[in-house]
């Protein structure tokens, strides 16, 4: 599905929730980024709440980051929150994300302030290129990872402070594999992740990376970053055993997930910089097969 057709859809009846929540699913389905917690092993409305959240977070991702947005993008971010806002109230939502997530907001007793949260960091995205320190990178994670988990553990009936912190840890982990496996994808983008003081640390500069440079000082600042990644997943591990099936295994496939994208960028000798590491069906395999490494 065309993104910008995508946006444009509206409703020609706001009370077709069913309408609603299939433009969602067909979001789920048909865009280049997967997104585990929406698969076929979860089922009934606990799904569909997931797909609209899929919607909610995939259109305003791609406001961010598509072309066809360009010189538009705060504009659309701005609607979005409008349309948000009207969620709890009475209005008529205008795009069938919102008519998907009105009523699973309501069904689920689901609190804005994760969606809010969202729009926070996909205008930060829009609008800050860089990161002083690591605990700037911690806070956009916050805002842009968190709430993802955090919703979908509210919507299986999950609210206690200690799971929501679980499922925070796995997040953020899975936001800094993330930026690492797409720092080649970001700089085309004029986005670097990594945070100065880091730069600083390991004598590695902005410039270096813009050339692509791969020596000894990227290879040891890459590490870094991907050793605390491993250190937010094992933080996180306990989650879901916690949870019921089937929801435990998506979690537990999430996480193995992320932990063999550090795999991977370990195996490239922690050089993303001219080659994007991604998962193969095989690597897929092992992750499932092997015991985690965190």
């Amino acid at each position: 599905m065309n993104t910008l057709s995508a946006y444009e859809t509206r409703v020609g009846d706001p009370a077709d929730v069913e309408a609603a929540y299939a433009f969602c699913e067909n979001l789920v389905r048909s865009h280049y980024e997967n997104f585990p917690v929406a698969s076929r092993l979860l089922f009934g409305r606990a799904r569909r709440a997931i797909a609209a959240l899929y919607g909610f977070a995939r259109l305003s991702d791609d406001f961010v980051d598509e072309p066809e947005y360009e010189g538009v993008r705060l504009e659309r971010l701005a609607e979005w929150r409008r349309e948000l806002s009207a969620v709890r109230g009475s209005g008529a939502p205008g795009h069938p994300v919102f008519v998907a997530l009105r009523d699973a907001v309501r069904e689920f007793d689901l609190p804005l302030e994760p969606f809010e949260n969202l729009l926070d960091a996909f205008t930060q995205d829009a609008t800050k290129k860089r990161y002083e320190s690591f605990a700037e990178v911690l806070d956009y994670c916050r805002r842009s990872a968190n709430p993802v988990g955090r919703v979908v553990l509210m919507v299986h009936g999950y609210r206690s402070p200690e799971l929501l912190s679980l499922s925070d840890a796995i997040c953020t982990g899975l936001q800094l594999a993330n930026f690492w496996q797409d720092m080649s994808v970001d700089l085309k983008k004029d986005r670097i992740y990594v945070p100065r003081e880091d730069f600083a640390r390991f004598g590695y500069s902005e410039e270096e990376m813009f050339r692509g440079s791969a020596n000894e000082a990227l290879r040891a600042l890459t590490a870094f970053e991907v050793r605390r990644a491993r250190g937010f997943f094992a933080e996180g591990r306990a989650l879901p055993s916690r949870l019921r099936w089937p929801l435990s295994w998506e979690i537990a496939l999430t996480l193995r997930g992320g932990l063999a994208i550090l795999d991977k960028i370990e195996a490239q000798e922690f050089v993303t910089l001219r080659r994007r590491p991604a998962l193969t069906k095989l690597d897929w395999l092992g992750a499932l097969c092997r015991k985690p490494r965190f």
